[in-house]
């Protein structure tokens, strides 16, 4: 049996996790990484005009004449979020500091306006661990999965609403410094979550300025090695920092070594 040829467009977390189940059941003859690859994109296309094109977190502009290519299904983007709610750049991350308990997937038509095209499929996981890794593994997963079995009869798709339409922000350097006097306990652990990676969540302990890896909000009972009080009274346990320039550790290990 002859796999669907796949030319995969895509960069970071969302796009390693949907090319390691997109591979394992279609044929991913060329996957476009910068926009130079582009040309190599047209040149490809012309030989395989029956490839389909698959998109996860690309992060180049796609022009017309590459679009063009691939109707009239059109390049397939895997997009994380129950469009058209949080369009743009950081889907998780922005459901993540929103206070959502819930994450969706969307399969749509890439067009030239960002994240608008016609929907193929969406689906919404519960029950998901506030882990921002585990939130893309499983996004990317339900949505490539879907994409596998769906390749040769794909559903007619169906316009967003764009009245209800939501845009997300980059995310910059300047986010990174932690505010919990400021913020309550829920949405500095929020923070901590949505900033892992980039643009990475920091606070100072005892002199250092620390990258926090991982936390959770005390219990009633528990103590904390690595406390930090936030507005509303409740406390964060820092469990693993990493101190500039050095490696990480464990809330334990780096108490020791820099309490003084």
């Amino acid at each position: 049996m002859n796999k669907e040829k796949i030319i995969f467009f895509g960069n970071g977390p969302l796009a390693d996790y949907a090319k390691n189940i997109l591979e394992q059941q279609c044929q991913i003859i060329f996957h476009a990484r910068e926009k130079a690859d582009l040309e190599t994109v047209k040149n490809l296309k012309k030989t395989h005009p029956k490839a389909h094109g698959v998109l996860a977190s690309f992060g180049v502009i796609i022009k017309e004449d590459v679009l063009n290519l691939f109707e009239p299904e059109g390049i397939l983007n895997i997009h994380p979020s129950l469009l058209p709610k949080y369009r743009g750049a950081s889907p998780i991350e922005t459901a993540i500091l929103s206070g959502d308990n819930e994450f969706s997937v969307s399969i749509m038509k890439l067009v030239k306006s960002m994240d608008a095209g016609p929907i193929y499929y969406q689906a919404t996981l519960s029950n998901l661990p506030l882990n921002k890794d585990l939130i893309y593994q499983n996004l990317s997963e339900t949505g490539a999965n879907w994409l596998a079995e769906n390749l040769t009869h794909l559903p007619i798709p169906i316009n967003q609403d764009e009245a209800n339409a939501t845009f997300t922000q980059k995310l910059d350097k300047s986010m990174s410094n932690l505010t919990p006097d400021s913020d309550t306990a829920e949405e500095t652990l929020r923070k901590i979550v949505a900033y892992q990676g980039f643009p990475k969540p920091k606070y100072p302990f005892y002199g250092q300025n620390c990258i926090i890896l991982e936390a959770h909000i005390l219990k009633q009972g528990e103590t904390a090695v690595l406390p930090l009080k936030c507005k509303d009274g409740q406390t964060i346990a820092i469990d693993r920092v990493q101190p500039e320039g050095k490696k990480p550790m464990d809330a334990k290990s780096f108490l020791n070594g820099y309490k003084k």
